[in-house]
């Protein structure tokens, strides 16, 4: 970030400007998330994070805004104390930035805990302060934002499981006047603007059979849900064609809540459509007997077979480490919890380092795609970009969440015209579940996995496509 502000220097732009249009973009974003004569409370330090936070009170010139500059922790408590108590709807922290290098002395740390205690939504600007902006480390406390809102492009100890409970919502800026990015990371922030074309457009003349046959293979007695929510996922996707083989004992709850999907009973000597463009596996077999029956079917598929290929859920457990044909697409979505079993480690370890643990992963088996679920999620290999998705919020933790999202997955890399870029395919799927669930959190607060089957996939970039 110093790098990519030097080089705007060098340009010729001026500090002052990027400064106000920092505020400005805080000041927007803070109305957005208040309602006109709330009161906002800015506290502003010493540095460029200060001076942020002094710019952003231009632009809520309808809030009830009371400015305070916190400069001396010593003696500013009793006035920050009687502004908390007020209860403003907002909080916007500009106390420090990414500057800040080693333990907050203690009477900072007794400012930041006094805001914490308040339980009042708090908007962090770039870095939360006293949260190291590399590491995600913790100087001593920090503030517990609702929501980050940094500047150019996130920091990676933003991104770090450990900084989750202080970055809330992890937001970037728009444009705030600096060049072009000069730098590159192995780590790429995913933007709406990713996507704009996506989907693909489609032919007047095509047919169903031009947009593919998504396959799943999911549901066992008891978890039949898993498997309707999948198969809702891909039929979001709209491939041409979508089938869900299933057991016996779970055919009839499933096919009793499908239409347009065909729903088949799959045997020991069952096999795949000849026109299969895509295969998911997974979602709700944890009811069976895996180790005589389907498992060395999926390792079989997993090797050979040359379609697009899901793997979720409890049939992550089947697969082998080592190599499958080259060149075709294996994708796999775990939580931390089951990126630990793929790993013969721990959740806490996985989530220590979430890019190592994909990058572990996806060497591992046979340098498959990696949709390591989680707050950002992350889509990447063992070598190469890592994707950060940037949509979706905590209430994504809900069952079935992540068979739908493995579904949508497969709808969409079944459609021939969207095999062509694996990685633009998975982080739209991402990117489509998250901002669904975002959507639906703004209209319903208590909206449930089969709401989200009706929005995912409905945020268009393009909307003549």
């Amino acid at each position: 970030m110093r790098q990519w502000e030097l080089a705007t220097w060098a340009a010729g732009q001026t500090e002052t400007e990027v400064i106000r249009r920092v505020g400005q973009a805080v000041g927007l974003r803070a109305a957005e998330l208040t309602r006109p004569k709330d009161p906002i409370l800015i506290l502003a330090g010493k540095g460029h994070n200060g001076d942020d936070a002094r710019a952003a009170a231009n632009g809520l010139a309808d809030r009830q805004v009371k400015l305070l500059n916190l400069l001396a922790p010593e003696t500013d408590l009793p006035a920050l104390t009687s502004a908390l108590r007020a209860e403003p709807a907002l909080i916007i922290d500009g106390l420090f930035g990414i500057g800040i290098d080693r333990v907050l002395a203690e009477p900072w740390q007794k400012i930041i805990t006094a805001i914490n205690e308040a339980d009042i939504p708090v908007l962090a600007i770039d870095v939360p302060s006293g949260l190291n902006a590399d590491t995600g480390e913790v100087f001593g406390t920090a503030i517990k934002a609702a929501l980050t809102f940094t500047v150019g492009a996130p920091k990676t100890g933003l991104l770090a499981a450990a900084a989750g409970p202080y970055v809330g919502r992890l937001e970037v800026t728009g444009e705030v006047g600096l060049v072009p990015c000069p730098l590159k990371s192995e780590l790429v922030w995913t933007e709406m603007t990713d996507f704009r074309r996506l989907p693909p457009r489609r032919p007047a003349a095509a047919h169903k059979g031009s947009f593919g046959h998504a396959v799943i293979l999911a549901g066992s007695l008891g978890y039949h849900g898993a498997a309707v929510l999948a198969t809702r996922g891909a039929q979001r996707a709209q491939p041409g064609l979508t089938t869900v083989f299933t057991q016996e004992a779970s055919y009839f709850p499933i096919a009793a809540q499908l239409q347009s999907a065909m729903v088949g009973i799959w045997r020991p000597d069952s096999e795949l459509p000849p026109n299969l463009s895509g295969l998911l596996v997974g979602p709700g077999l944890a009811g069976l007997d895996v180790d005589s029956t389907l498992r060395p079917v999926v390792q079989r598929w997993w090797r050979d077979l040359e379609q697009p290929m899901v793997v979720d859920a409890s049939a992550l457990d089947f697969l082998f480490s080592g190599r499958f044909r080259n060149s075709v697409c294996r994708v796999i979505t775990p939580h931390p919890g089951e990126a630990a079993r793929l790993l013969n480690s721990t959740p806490q370890k996985v989530q220590a380092d979430r890019v190592k643990a994909l990058r572990e992963i996806s060497r591992r088996y046979g340098d498959c795609w990696v949709v390591l679920k989680g707050q950002q999620t992350l889509i990447g290999r063992g070598e190469g970009p890592i994707y950060v998705n940037s949509s979706g919020n905590p209430h994504l933790a809900q069952g079935g969440s992540g068979d739908l999202l493995s579904g949508f997955i497969t709808g969409l890399l079944a459609q021939p015209a969207l095999q062509a870029d694996i990685a633009l395919a998975l982080r739209y799927a991402v990117w489509q579940h998250g901002v669904a669930a975002d959507r639906l959190q703004k209209t319903r607060a208590n909206w449930i996995i089969e709401d989200l089957a009706n929005e995912i996939g409905t945020a268009h970039i393009n909307p003549g496509h």
